[in-house]
C-alpha cells in the first residue's frame, strides 16, 4: 500500500467511522496548518459523504505563540464570542466537530503560567454548553492528529530531521489499524472487542478499584449506577461515532470524594504547549490535598485551580501496558497516544454518559450524585508493567483486574 493509499484510508476512516459525517450535517474542523494537505483530502471525503458544509477552523503555531507572548493577563482572560457563537450553531444544527491535531509538545514553553491558566479558565466558563454536548455525546465528535515537523523531531530526536516525519506517519498509521487488511473491518473488530471488554467490567459492579505500583498507592471507589465504556459512543440520533483514533481504552466516572491516597505519573503530560512531568497527587475525600512536579510545578498548580472541580477526577480508565501502542515503545508527547499506552486518570469533569441516566441530568443533579462537573478534563498517564489493580465488591471480596501491567482476566 503506497503512502498515497494511506492516506486516503485515514482521511475515510476520520470521516465515515470517527465523527461519522451523515448526509447534509454540518461539519466543523478544527487544526492547523501543519497538517495543510491532509486536511484537504478529508474535506474532499466529506463531501463526498454528503456532507452539507464543511468548515475549517486553522491555527499556526507562530500566530499562537505570538499571542501569548505579547497580550496582558488581563487580555487572554478574555474569549471570543465568535467563538462562542460557532460552536452554539454546531449544536443546534447537530453538527459533527472532528480535530486533526498536530502537536508541538513545547510550542508555549517559557509563557507565563499565569496567561495559560486565565485562557483555559475563560474558555471553560465560555464553552460551557459546548462542552455540555461533547461530554454528553449530543454531537458526534473525533480526534485524529497529524506529524508535524516539530512534533516528529520530539518523538524522534535520534533520526535525521528528514526522516523523523515519515517515521512518525507510519508510526500513527499502525495505531489506527491501517497497511493490514480493510482498515474499517480492523476498526470494527477491535471495538467489538473493547466492548466485551466493558461488559465484563459492568457485570462485575466493582464498588472500589484499588491500585498499587511504585509511587502509587490508590483507592477510588465507584459510584453504585457507574458505567464502563469503550471508544465507541452513540449521538441521541443514533449516529455511532469514535472520539479518540487511536483508542485502546474502557472507563467509567469515580465517586468525587471516594478517591484516597496517592499517584504518580508515568509519561509526561503534554498540557497546552508545556510539559508536565514526574508528578505526583496526593488525595483525600476525593480532592488533590497535594500536587509535586520535578518538572512544570507551577502550571500543575494552574490547572488543579482552574476551579473547583479541578480538584477531583472525572474519569478511570483501564488500558493494559501491553497494548500495541505501548508495545511500540515511542513516547508520543502526545495525550491521545500516550493515553491510549497506559492506564489513566483525568482531572476535572466527568462523562455523564458513563453514570445510568446521566445525559438526561443537570450539573447540580450531578453534583448531588457525587459526579464532579469542571471546566477542565485533562488526562494524564500512571500505568506501567509494575502496576496491579483490585477490584473490590460491595462485599469486601477482592479480585484482581490488572497483574502486572496487564488484564488478570
Amino acid at each position: 500500500m503506497t503512502f498515497e493509499e494511506k492516506l486516503e484510508q485515514f482521511a475515510d476512516l476520520a470521516v465515515k467511522i470517527g465523527a461519522n459525517v451523515q448526509k447534509g450535517q454540518y461539519l466543523l474542523i478544527n487544526t492547523s496548518t501543519d497538517t495543510l494537505d491532509f486536511t484537504r483530502i478529508v474535506v474532499k471525503k466529506a463531501y463526498e459523504a454528503g456532507a452539507g458544509r464543511v468548515h475549517v477552523n486553522l491555527t499556526d503555531a507562530s500566530f499562537e505563540r505570538a499571542y501569548y507572548e505579547n497580550v496582558t493577563v488581563e487580555e487572554t482572560a478574555n474569549f471570543p464570542k465568535w467563538v462562542v457563537a460557532q460552536r452554539e450553531e454546531l449544536i443546534e444544527r447537530k453538527g459533527a466537530l472532528l480535530w486533526i491535531d498536530a502537536e508541538n509538545p513545547d510550542l508555549l514553553a517559557g509563557i507565563d503560567a499565569e496567561k495559560i491558566g486565565a485562557q483555559q479558565k475563560a474558555a471553560g466558563n465560555a464553552l460551557v454548553n459546548y462542552r455540555k454536548a461533547v461530554m454528553n455525546d449530543a454531537i458526534a465528535w473525533s480526534i485524529i492528529a497529524v506529524p508535524s515537523q516539530r512534533w516528529a523531531a520530539k518523538v524522534f530526536p535520534e533520526l535525521p530531521e528528514n526522516e523523523q516525519v515519515d517515521a512518525l506517519w507510519d508510526a500513527i498509521f499502525k495505531t489506527v489499524r491501517i497497511g493490514e487488511g480493510n482498515a474499517v473491518e480492523n476498526w470494527e473488530a477491535h471495538i467489538a472487542t473493547l466492548h466485551a471488554r466493558a461488559d465484563q467490567l459492568n457485570a462485575k459492579k466493582y464498588a472500589k478499584l484499588h491500585y498499587t505500583a511504585p509511587g502509587t498507592d490508590l483507592t477510588i471507589e465507584l459510584p453504585e449506577k457507574h458505567l464502563w465504556k469503550s471508544g465507541s459512543s452513540q449521538t441521541p440520533a443514533g449516529s455511532t461515532f469514535i472520539a479518540n483514533m487511536p483508542t485502546e481504552e474502557v472507563f467509567t466516572l469515580p465517586a468525587k470524594f471516594g478517591v484516597n491516597g496517592y499517584v504518580s505519573n508515568t509519561k509526561p503530560l503534554v498540557y497546552k504547549g508545556n510539559i508536565i512531568d514526574d508528578f505526583k497527587l496526593t488525595f483525600e475525600g476525593g480532592k488533590i490535598v497535594k500536587a509535586e512536579a520535578g518538572e512544570g510545578q507551577v502550571l500543575l498548580q494552574q490547572l488543579i485551580d482552574s476551579d473547583e472541580g479541578s480538584r477531583y477526577l472525572g474519569e478511570v480508565a483501564l488500558v493494559p501496558h501491553e497494548s500495541p501502542i505501548s508495545a511500540s515503545n515511542i513516547l508520543y508527547y502526545n495525550t491521545l497516544f500516550d493515553e491510549n499506552a497506559s492506564n489513566h486518570l483525568a482531572i476535572g469533569e466527568a462523562y455523564p454518559t458513563c453514570y445510568e441516566g446521566g445525559k438526561e441530568l443537570e450539573k447540580g443533579q450531578l453534583e448531588a450524585l457525587g459526579i464532579n462537573t469542571s471546566i477542565t478534563h485533562e488526562d494524564f498517564m500512571i500505568g506501567s508493567a509494575e502496576m496491579n489493580i483490585d477490584g473490590i465488591l460491595a462485599d469486601g471480596t477482592v479480585e484482581p483486574i490488572f497483574r502486572n501491567g496487564n488484564w488478570a482476566f
